[in-house]
């Protein structure tokens, strides 16, 4: 896991270089790899790549980045960890391509290097990387098929910049941090700025699954090499049934030459990952839970039932309880690391700082098996939303009425958007998941930026673009969550949120290879008898008491600690309020308006 960063002159009028700036952006992500640090800039001046480097595969100096080929013409940063890096390098070995190190970086540099882009969806895991050809004077950037590792770039006075953060670019000094209206309208849109877009305009998020080529003076287009639910390419996939292939991305998470731990709540999901990690490791994992003082004694508490199942698994066990003295100290950096503003990801942060407090380098998370298992309340909540919306708006006269209707109910803000939205499948999800309505946005950023937001970024356009044309409501909603609200929040402020603390936070649940297996099944068993039954098949150590607690969602008092007359509002209006105070608090608020 690293940090990564690079410069490229995309033609001889462009200015030379700066080295500086490389390693300032370079230092701006030292806490995403403080064990070794790189930097390469070739002979010629048309490129200069570099590298902080988190050891957990091969921690000899063999390992570090930028990598070069034998024969010099390659030169390759990646951050991520590719999982079957030992199967490739068994079939570059027997291809006679020789290795002098143990690492992932070097397996997949070989295969690229004979491969070209069509390797890509060879790789398992999670990566963002750049490829320079020093033969064909050609730059290859590419992120992984789910959007788990992110990379950001932008190219401007003739010269390609890219980085693992948003703020490593600006710390380099050369890019400009003019706030991006569609941006900024995503963020209020979402709680997130969704891909491709970022909170500068300058800046540009590599969408998913996608590749982009710069050579011959210019940046190419995004190319897609994976979309969802494909079989990922190469040898064809051993037919694993749904628990197999759950357990076989769990196993396939846990290569490290440095111990795993878990994250651990009171769900489902990551009881099934501690447990099948437990199984499978030589000795038992460390489990993390978060707790606040806030829900001690209430529903919302997870802690103690984690600990049930951290004794039942035998696993050694730690729960960090958070108070509201805590929270005034940890807000500040929670907000400083933040790449992008964002709504969530602060329990992250605390749990991820517990585990680097303890010395561990590799965490799993239960991320992911709420989209992938279909138990977000939005599977229910969606459809019923777009039928409830087809049969108001069928009543004479009604939708002319329904906003003023809608509006005297001031506690659900969303409501008087219902007919104008509701009756596709994508409007009603957006009414489902977002935070505010586009006819919200003039009034929060005066129309014309508002306008030019919305022009780029229109969330039902958005959404109606992942479903293509609507099909089975189950499949639709997956694809909605998958590409939208896990892609462009919850992966995304994982990286964020962990890498502050020099933690790797891996998710055997979004996997390409797992999404693969269940959906040739039609991801049952979760899907036809519910995501407990699938659990309970899997991990039937896990104690009982984990499959009667009622779902709900991870809830966190943040903005109730910092400002606590907003406990008496409704968690979506909170959720509203939270999304203000962050772009105040990050500085974008008052120059967006």
């Amino acid at each position: 896991m690293c940090g990564i960063n690079g410069l490229a002159r995309l033609h001889p009028e462009a200015p030379p270089l700066d080295r500086e700036e490389l390693l300032r952006t370079r230092e701006a992500m030292a806490a995403r790899g403080p064990d070794a640090a790189g930097a390469w800039l070739s002979a010629d001046g048309r490129v200069a790549l570099a590298s902080r480097r988190l050891a957990i595969l091969d921690l000899s100096a063999a390992g570090t980045q930028p990598m070069a080929s034998p024969d010099g013409r390659w030169h390759l940063v990646m951050n991520g960890e590719i999982y079957n890096f030992r199967a490739l390098r068994r079939e570059l070995e027997a291809d006679g391509v020789p290795f002098r190190s143990q690492s992932d970086t070097e397996v997949v540099l070989a295969l690229l290097a004979r491969k070209g882009p069509a390797a890509l969806s060879r790789l398992r895991g999670m990566f963002g990387l750049a490829l320079w050809d020093d033969a064909e004077k050609r730059l290859l950037l590419a992120r992984d098929p789910l959007g788990i590792k992110p990379l950001y770039w932008t190219a401007e006075g003739g010269i390609l910049r890219f980085a693992s953060q948003v703020k490593a670019l600006e710390a380099g000094g050369a890019v400009s941090r003019a706030v991006d209206p569609a941006g900024l309208a995503g963020f209020l849109l979402w709680g997130a700025v969704p891909e491709p877009w970022t909170i500068r305009r300058a800046v540009h998020a590599l969408p998913a699954g996608c590749f982009l080529v710069a050579a011959d003076g210019r940046a190419g287009d995004p190319v897609p090499y994976h979309r969802l639910d494909q079989a990922p390419a190469g040898p064809p996939l051993d037919p694993l049934d749904p628990i197999s292939a759950v357990e076989d991305a769990v196993v396939a998470h846990l290569e490290s030459d440095v111990p795993v731990a878990v994250f651990l709540s009171a769900g489902l999901d990551s009881g099934l990952i501690a447990a099948l990690a437990r199984r499978h490791l030589p000795t038992p994992p460390t489990t993390f839970t978060l707790t606040f003082d806030a829900l001690a004694g209430t529903a919302e508490d997870e802690g103690p039932l984690a600990a049930a199942v951290a004794r039942a698994l035998g696993t050694r066990h730690v729960e960090r309880r958070v108070g509201p003295a805590d929270f005034a100290g940890l807000w500040p950096l929670a907000l400083a690391a933040m790449d992008q503003p964002s709504i969530d990801g602060f329990n992250t942060f605390v749990v991820s700082k517990a585990a680097h407090e303890a010395g561990l380098k590799v965490v799993l998370s239960g991320l992911g098996g709420d989209e992938l298992f279909g138990s977000y309340p939005s599977f229910r909540d969606v459809p019923a939303l777009e039928r409830t919306a087809r049969r108001l708006g069928r009543l004479p006269g009604l939708p002319a009425l329904w906003p003023h209707l809608a509006r005297l109910a001031p506690g659900r803000p969303k409501l008087p958007g219902l007919l104008r939205h509701g009756r596709s499948r994508a409007g009603a999800y957006v009414l489902r998941r977002g935070l505010f309505l586009p006819e919200e946005l003039p009034a929060l950023l005066g129309r014309e930026t508002a306008e030019e937001g919305l022009r780029a970024c229109d969330p039902v356009a958005a959404a109606a673009g992942v479903l293509g044309a609507p099909g089975d409501p189950w499949r639709d909603v997956h694809r909605l969550e998958t590409a939208l609200y896990m892609r462009n929040q919850l992966l995304r402020d994982s990286d964020w949120a962990s890498m502050a603390w020099s933690v790797e936070l891996r998710v055997p649940l979004v996997d390409a290879w797992l999404h693969h297996h269940l959906a040739a099944a039609d991801f049952a068993p979760a899907r036809s008898r519910g995501k407990a039954e699938l659990v309970r098949q899997a991990a039937p150590e896990l104690p009982a008491a984990l499959f009667s607690r009622p779902k709900s969602g991870f809830y966190i008092p943040v903005l109730e600690s910092l400002a606590p007359e907003t406990a008496r509002l409704r968690p979506g209006v909170r959720s509203r309020r939270l999304a203000l105070r962050v772009l105040d608090e990050m500085g974008i608020w008052p120059a967006a308006r």
